[in-house]
């Protein structure tokens, strides 16, 4: 069955991240930028993480730099810039490209994974959310403007289907 599980991606210190070691896991996969305007939404995020982690919840957030340049900031000083401004603790990856011929593949698959009226539609800014299920499947996506604590109904939706 078509799922994320195929990809991988690189880290910020370089190592390669498997996504078939998340499996069974409910995701919410997120492009961020540290000088976004939506980037408060990184609070915000590391809440419901520390919500649901133990519930089988995780987040994965890709740095982009495609919007307005609003991630000026190399691989070496992302990870530990958004501890300490935000204090995340779910995986942050190495910058990759959401739309476009260099974009990582992960993203290229999420847009044509996307259900309804934006299918296969550019990622148009940053944190652009994606819900995606224990068998690695797209749910559902969010527009930037869509707030983390809104999620909370379908993650936990999401988890409860995973328990059965």
């Amino acid at each position: 069955m078509d799922s994320i599980y195929q990809f991988n991606a690189e880290c910020c210190n370089k190592a390669l991240f498997s996504f078939k070691q998340l499996k069974g896991k409910t995701l919410l996969i997120v492009n961020i930028a540290s000088e976004c305007h939506f980037s408060a939404q990184l609070t915000a995020l590391e809440k419901l993480y520390q919500q649901y982690k133990n519930s089988g919840f995780t987040i994965l957030a890709f740095p982009c730099n495609q919007f307005g340049q609003k991630e000026p900031l190399d691989n070496l000083a992302i990870n530990s810039f958004y501890q300490a401004q935000f204090n995340t603790t779910f995986e942050i990856f190495a910058k990759v490209m959401v739309n476009g011929p260099e974009a990582h593949p992960l993203f290229n698959y999420l847009k044509l994974h996307t259900r309804g009226i934006s299918q296969g539609r550019v990622i148009k800014w940053n944190f652009t959310k994606f819900l995606i299920n224990s068998q690695g499947q797209l749910v559902s996506r969010y527009a930037p403007r869509t707030k983390p604590e809104t999620l909370k109904q379908a993650i936990e939706n999401q988890l409860l289907l995973t328990a059965k």
